[in-house]
């Protein structure tokens, strides 16, 4: 019998968005690999070098580094599952849409959570979390370090001290930052922390990875109650991911599992710092470029994420018009803004794959189409022939 439906052939697309990001064909090749059962030895062994790269990436020690399967939600709500009993105080840092959804895990987790939020696009002080968890005293403080609906980075050397000096344990959300920013796990004495696979790392969405340093599993290790999520708890999964016992918990995504390995393996060849540079030049360029055809971020300098560039919408002009448009014309997606963002702010990833200087070039030419048939007066390559020159002055 012939199946009225069609094979699935996705049109091929730039993503540059807030994710997922463009992927390597070697990431998709590995994927395509032959499946083997979840206890062979064969991917067992895939298991440990997986470990031993996102320890590298991480750039932490934790044995308790693995990844979860799910994509970035899913660890942090293995992070806030594990670290929150019915009770516990938390203070949740609210300044975008992934630090209220972090919020709302830890109440669903009984915790009794203390909002402290500043608008969207901005980033706290140490003064300001001082002053909070001085007076909460909370169990954890979970703060976001790249807020993906905003493109704010958040400085967090000075609040893991303030954290650690109060008693509690730091939870951070390191999605858009792991592989295309520095993430110090242990030198910034992050407790936990989670990502994902589909933003700087280029992998496809479906794992999360996650580090619990040594007081988080302290804690897990002394939990009066049984975690929230059968599925998410660490107690068990982490027998799995053990040299020792390879307890079986639940049938691991075997083949994204096998993606996620060859894409560390791409990011450990380029070298961290090479590949953060990469990602800063790119970011650089096309700031350059957006400046000169009058596009201002939507962020204080300073606090600019390199990987998620959010720029304000020039006065007039359709925010899902132009992102038809760029769609359409010229198969680059990017992503308009969430919360008192949308319609106000566009989304411009640069992550990974996608954070390459043709992208940078292709992309202001293809606004500056959409601007000008807007009705927005643009000179003509202003933006690439800046861009052009961020390039020259940092080769």
């Amino acid at each position: 019998m012939q199946t009225p439906f069609p094979p699935v052939t996705p049109p091929r697309r730039i993503l540059m968005g807030p994710g997922p990001s463009d992927i390597s064909p070697r990431v998709l090749a590995a994927m395509g690999a032959p499946t083997v059962g979840h206890l062979d030895p064969y991917f067992l062994r895939i298991m440990n070098e997986t470990q031993e790269m996102l320890r590298q990436v991480f750039r932490t020690q934790n044995q308790m580094t693995i990844s979860v399967s799910g994509t970035g939600s899913a660890g942090m709500e293995t992070c806030v599952a594990n670290l929150i009993e019915p009770g516990d105080r938390m203070i949740a840092c609210i300044n975008g849409v992934f630090g209220g959804r972090m919020a709302d895990v830890a109440e669903r987790c009984g915790a009794e959570v203390t909002r402290l939020e500043r608008p969207f696009g901005e980033v706290f002080t140490a003064e300001e979390i001082e002053a909070a968890v001085r007076e909460v005293s909370p169990k954890v403080l979970g703060i976001v370090h790249a807020e993906t609906s905003t493109g704010a980075l958040q400085p967090l050397e000075e609040i893991s001290q303030v954290v650690h000096d109060a008693g509690g344990l730091l939870l951070v959300d390191c999605v858009t930052s792991l592989g295309g920013l520095p993430v110090e796990i242990d030198e910034w004495g992050i407790d936990a922390a989670y990502s994902g696979t589909q933003k700087c790392l280029s992998c496809p969405p479906g794992l999360a990875p996650v580090t619990f340093g040594p007081r988080a599993v302290e804690v897990i290790d002394n939990r009066k109650t049984k975690v929230q999520s059968w599925y998410l708890d660490m107690t068990m999964v982490r027998n799995y991911w053990s040299d020792q016992s390879r307890a079986y918990h639940h049938t691991a995504p075997i083949n994204m599992n096998y993606g996620l390995h060859e894409a560390l393996r791409i990011i450990l060849e380029e070298g961290l710092e090479p590949r953060f540079e990469r990602h800063m030049r790119n970011h650089l360029a096309l700031k350059a470029g957006l400046a000169a055809m009058g596009i201002e971020y939507a962020v204080a300098e300073g606090h600019q994420l390199p990987t998620l560039n959010a720029v304000r919408i020039p006065e007039g002009v359709d925010d899902k018009a132009v992102r038809g448009r760029l769609l359409e014309e010229f198969g680059i997606e990017i992503g308009g803004g969430l919360g008192p963002m949308a319609g106000k702010v566009w989304r411009i990833g640069l992550m990974g794959e996608a954070s390459t200087k043709r992208n940078v070039m292709l992309f202001l030419a293809a606004l500056e189409e959409c601007l000008a048939t807007s009705g927005v007066s643009v000179t003509a390559g202003a933006g690439v022939s800046a861009a052009s020159d961020a390039y020259r002055s940092a080769s």
